[in-house]
């Protein structure tokens, strides 16, 4: 993939307006847009459709309940005909499997490719000690470690992972995964709520397929501009 191919311009903000302005500078410069949770909330799948004319979106909601809710949630989500979805792979391999099966059911019937469906490990926003408090054995790598494996016996083809956990999900689940990582920040720059962060060129050599990018673009005097930048980095790795 080119540099542009692999970023995803995340579109973390709270009105339509902010975010057909934002895709619409970034435009043919990103590969992906994210769609989280704040902007779907606050607009609904009229936005997912809105921003899948200007390219693939990224849907990431994350879902996490009971299997057949979502089986039903993951169907829809196919029908909007997004690139890419998120389940949490904390919600247990029958629900994993279960988003699988929904996601396809519903692309299928509105005649589209089915996303390709990511499940989020552990949240790049918790440390070791976070992850200690909320009950998981070990370190932070270790729960992703044990919730990727978990995922793929599932079905689940790609995970969202943090930079740190690149290299040991990349061994352990080989070159057929598709891995997202998030937390990404240019060099020097802040790490903000993230905790676990990295240089779009760090993760890609540390086995990222893809970069989610928030805050170093949103923020941007010049989004375009800073999107080209980090794309430039990353296609001369290729050289």
């Amino acid at each position: 993939m080119t540099g542009r191919e692999r970023l995803i311009a995340a579109l973390d903000v709270r009105d339509a307006r902010t975010a057909r302005e934002l895709a619409g500078r970034l435009r043919g410069a990103v590969g992906l847009f994210k769609i989280g949770l704040e902007l779907f909330c606050g607009e609904g799948p009229a936005i997912v459709r809105e921003i899948g004319a200007l390219g693939p979106v990224f849907l990431d909601l994350k879902l996490h309940d009971i299997p057949a809710t979502v089986e039903g949630a993951a169907r829809q989500i196919g029908r909007l005909g997004v690139a890419m979805a998120t389940v949490h792979a904390g919600a247990g391999p029958a629900a994993l499997a279960a988003a699988v099966r929904g996601a396809a059911a519903g692309a299928r019937e509105a005649g589209h490719s089915p996303p390709v469906l990511l499940a989020v490990t552990v949240l790049t926003s918790l440390d070791d000690a976070a992850v200690a408090a909320t009950g998981f054995a070990g370190t932070a790598q270790d729960a992703a470690l044990r919730l990727a494996r978990l995922a793929r016996q599932s079905g689940v083809p790609g995970l969202v992972c943090s930079p740190r956990e690149l290299p040991s999900l990349r061994r352990e689940l080989g070159a057929s995964a598709v891995l997202v990582t998030p937390g990404i920040r240019p060099g020097g720059a802040a790490r903000d709520d993230q905790a676990r962060t990295a240089t779009a060129a760090e993760a890609v050599a540390s086995g990222a397929d893809y970069l989610v990018v928030g805050r170093p673009l949103r923020e941007a005097p010049d989004p375009r501009a800073a999107a080209e930048a980090l794309a430039r980095e990353l296609d001369a790795l290729r050289t």
